[in-house]
């Protein structure tokens, strides 16, 4: 199994994964030209790791900013994270979000309910 390690940029987050760790993160703002193109990679790579997950999976998501189709890239990811609890193998998902932005939070809570695996929303200060 891989591991993916992106250095975030002005339009893309940071991303890491390690299959060992079973550690995903997410971090930064997620606008970039091509969403497909960028989350493709790391979609394939969870799918992969979603079939022998390790005992334990833990994801971090600190996103400031998504758009449309990265949203839609980030729901995929879910999806095949969604098999890990399938397979009886504890995840726990974090997700981060500032504490003035309801948005932020009201996305996560919409991600919770079309998963079906529980968030921990996690308000940190700007």
């Amino acid at each position: 199994m891989g591991n993916i390690k992106i250095e975030g940029t002005a339009k893309s987050p940071t991303v890491i994964f390690s299959a060992e760790e079973g550690l995903l993160e997410l971090k930064g703002r997620s606008i970039p030209e091509d969403s497909i193109d960028f989350y493709t990679p790391l979609i394939e790579t969870i799918t992969h790791y979603s079939k022998q997950p390790q005992p334990k999976t833990i994801v971090n998501v600190h996103l400031e900013y998504f758009n449309t189709s990265s949203s839609k890239c980030i729901l995929d990811i879910f999806k095949q994270l969604e098999q890990i609890v399938k397979l009886e193998k504890e995840i726990v998902i974090n997700w981060y979000y500032e504490e003035d932005d309801e948005d932020m939070r009201e996305v996560g809570i919409d991600y919770q309910t079309i998963i079906k695996v529980p968030f921990n929303m996690i308000e940190i200060e700007e």
